[in-house]
């Protein structure tokens, strides 16, 4: 049986235990952190991510899917750092994050090149570490197929159907372009049981949420936590409404949240007070369960649905 790749070694899909799907250890701007190496002490830094994902674990997280990649500032060789000091899991991702443009260091590359690039970090390792990645990711936002974003998003089903891993996509579902994702995963072959609309927790249009589930996606309800975004109550609903109509199936949780990131100012972060890694144990899991949600559809959700996900691919 093949398995999954984590920061600290294979691990069996049916051993990733409570999995979230969509959480990030480090979001910076790669040129910054070069610019300016004193701007931020990285022991420093990796101490406090330690002692973030050792208190995620406490609550019972044993795996999480991180989806930074090229356009986050991803450094696999720090996240190693953090991940030799946890028993978490960590999944690394391949992809591109662009709303655009890809940088020019990729932009004039052939699909051909781009292809080979997410296929060398899925069965060879990223960065020479010899890590490989685990699933691939990109974004289409609210100006939908601009620029690049459409040639990144047919790379990354052509990756997946070469190599078989999973696919996430950061989507905007106030311009509802899930639809457009799903379009074109599918025309490029791509099974949508293998594909996560990610952020598809900001809607609260069920219409829109089930004629993507019916077509088979995964529903990432991922950004638990940002309420300025959409308020707890509403994802919340959402999600309720969701279990009792069947779709518990097609449902995976998380917060989009990260141990640190340079994207915001402080003070934008220090007022999300719930947006943190174990808001959802703390806050929405006890929500769920006052309003109906069984524990089979709690333990679908977190184990079974990423299980699945990911035993797919392997």
């Amino acid at each position: 049986m093949r398995t999954v790749p984590t920061l600290r070694g294979e691990v069996a899909p049916g051993d990733l235990g409570a999995t979230l799907m969509h959480e990030h250890l480090f979001v910076f701007t790669a040129d910054r952190m070069v610019d300016d190496p004193t701007s931020k002490d990285m022991d420093a830094v990796v101490a406090d991510a330690v002692r973030r994902l050792r208190e995620l674990y406490d609550v019972g997280v044993r795996t999480i899917a991180d989806p930074s990649v090229i356009g986050h500032g991803r450094d696999i060789r720090l996240w190693h750092r953090v991940a030799e000091q946890v028993e978490l899991n960590v999944i690394p991702a391949t992809g591109f994050y662009t709303y655009q443009d890809l940088p020019f260091g990729y932009r004039f590359r052939s699909d051909k090149e781009l292809l080979d690039h997410l296929v060398r970090d899925i069965t060879v390792g990223i960065g020479g570490t010899g890590i490989k990645a685990g699933f691939l990711k990109c974004a289409v936002e609210h100006a939908g197929f601009v620029g690049d974003v459409e040639r990144v998003l047919r790379a990354v089903a052509r990756a997946h159907l070469a190599t078989g891993v999973p696919i996430t996509v950061h989507t905007n579902t106030h311009s509802q372009n899930g639809r457009d994702v799903a379009r074109v995963l599918v025309e490029e072959g791509v099974s949508p049981s293998a594909v996560v609309i990610g952020h598809s927790g900001d809607s609260t249009d069920l219409d829109y949420l089930t004629e993507l589930a019916d077509a088979g996606f995964l529903l990432g309800m991922d950004r638990f936590g940002i309420d300025m975004l959409l308020p707890f109550e509403q994802r919340v609903a959402t999600v309720v409404t969701l279990c009792e109509r069947g779709y518990a199936e097609r449902i995976v949780l998380s917060h989009d949240a990260a141990c640190d990131t340079d994207w915001f100012p402080h003070e934008v972060i220090d007022q999300a007070d719930h947006w943190n890694f174990t808001h959802i144990h703390d806050e929405v899991l006890p929500a769920f369960r006052k309003q109906g949600v069984s524990e089979e559809h709690i333990e679908t959700m977190l184990v079974e649905n990423p299980r699945r996900y990911f035993e797919g691919a392997a």
